[in-house]
């Protein structure tokens, strides 16, 4: 059946009128204090704190694109205060004490980024609320109590509750819910929204932009361009799920596809049948996981995997996705809210986020060289970006900070395997994945062992 819109970047740029046109390029070599590549959420972070810390900074921002046009612009608006999936391989390179320090610091996103957009005038029809997680089987259900058993030992600066059948189907009514766990202390943002907003605040700070400005090579003092050279003593490597594109690169992170379907505004009687008048953010604890939330003029955004990994790390054309991924993401929503059979899906799009080898952020800066980087987010960039922002500040700064100490700082793993063997593991974890949920589905009380078999095959 398809969907209204296929790409064009994402249903968030229709959402505010289309897609931006392009600052203009950088107009040849420049020198600078510091080179940001990538006008993303990572890159126009570290710029707002640096400038705001230091205003005699000359600062340089390059964008292949347009500032926003990667997965800051394309995600699901998850500002969820979260880093990532292993607190154990964190702790395994420093201290439980320092992994509960970086959890507090990543909550923290939450109200900095708040706190900033009411600051500089930013609308990004923000709304605190809840993160709901359900369960919908028996072997779900079976991880959503080891998940809040989990979430309850750590002292990681949010509340968490737990739902039973009833108190979950009364916030959201998902189809055969069991359960549910509710985290607290998060928000739901319009991403492109943000970005614009952001990348409009830095520039109104004296940051240019310079658009539609492709980066060729990364080296010690310099960045090279199709445009120009621009030297500076200081590089940050903002380029998130695009990094495999810059020379060198390529096996470093590996850019995963995430996907998205937009359904036509619902009617007010079927909201009320659903509920969600919380705009909580909700996912799912299958093992190929599904994320939604309720817009601003009343769609649910769901979005998913779908095909999850280009052969070669290549990346999607605009946002354009798959008719099979519309489809898988068409069954998930009807899964869920089988009353939404029907609905029009005005828009699906896709895009790309950064996976290391290990699947931890990290962000750091090699002094011997000048270069930065921070990245790696699997999917939880909105609110990790505004803390490599800030982190990156203070190790641009040279200063010694509670952040620059944070066992995510100048983390480094292995790279991912060459072809075809990253292409195989990837699309093999993602299809052992759907073979588990399948058979959890149809009454398998416990979590399938071909998904913990598929986590070991790609270190998940």
């Amino acid at each position: 059946m398809g969907a209204g819109v296929n790409g064009a970047v994402s249903f968030w740029y229709a959402d505010i009128g289309g897609v931006p046109g392009y600052r203009a390029p950088l107009p040849g070599d420049r020198d600078a204090d510091v080179c940001i590549v990538g006008a993303g959420y990572t890159g126009l972070w570290t710029a707002y704190y640096l400038r705001k810390a230091d205003p005699a900074l000359r600062i340089v921002i390059v964008e292949k694109e347009f500032a926003g046009y990667g997965a800051s612009g394309r995600n699901g608006g998850w500002l969820s205060g979260d880093f990532g999936w292993s607190r154990e391989r964190y702790m395994a390179t420093s201290s439980r004490g320092a992994v509960i320090a970086m959890e507090k610091a990543m909550a923290g996103t939450v109200n900095e980024v708040v706190a900033v957009t009411e600051a500089e005038g930013i609308d990004a029809d923000i709304v605190r609320t809840g993160n709901l997680q359900v369960a919908t089987n028996k072997a779900q259900l079976e991880r959503l109590e080891a998940y809040y058993r989990n979430f309850a030992a750590w002292e990681n600066g949010k509340s968490v509750d737990w739902l039973d059948a009833g108190e979950t189907r009364r916030t959201v009514n998902v189809h055969n819910a069991m359960g549910g766990v509710m985290k607290h202390g998060v928000a739901r943002v319009q991403p492109a929204k943000l970005v614009r907003g952001l990348a409009a605040t830095v520039e109104r700070l004296g940051v240019p932009i310079y658009e539609q400005t492709a980066v060729t090579a990364i080296s010690k003092g310099r960045v090279d361009t199709a445009r120009g050279t621009v030297r500076a003593p200081i590089i940050i490597r903002a380029t998130e799920g695009f990094t495999a594109g810059i020379a060198g690169h390529r096996r470093l992170w590996l850019p995963l596809n995430s996907a998205l379907i937009v359904t036509e505004p619902l009617p007010e009687a079927l909201w009320q049948e659903i509920g969600w008048q919380g705009r909580e953010l909700l996912g799912d604890m299958a093992h190929a996981y599904c994320y939604a939330q309720r817009t601003r003029e009343g769609r649910i955004a769901m979005g998913g995997r779908g095909v999850p990994y280009r052969f070669g790390s290549r990346t999607d054309v605009r946002g354009q996705t798959q008719a099979a991924t519309i489809e898988q993401l068409r069954a998930i929503l009807y899964k869920l809210f089988p009353q939404t059979k029907g609905l029009r899906i005005d828009h699906a799009w896709c895009g790309t986020l950064g996976v290391p080898r290990d699947w931890c952020t990290t962000a750091g800066l090699d002094r011997e060289t000048g270069i930065g980087w921070a990245g790696g987010y699997v999917g939880l960039g909105v609110g990790s970006s505004n803390l490599s922002g800030r982190t990156l500040c203070d190790l641009v700064l040279g200063r010694d900070t509670e952040l620059t100490a944070l066992p995510w700082v100048n983390r480094s793993v292995r790279k991912w395997e060459p072809e075809p063997l990253r292409w195989l593991g990837v699309h093999s974890m993602y299809q052992l994945y759907r073979i588990a949920d399948e058979r959890e589905a149809a009454g398998l009380p416990h979590s399938s062992r071909l998904a913990a078999f598929a986590d070991r095959l790609t270190g998940h």
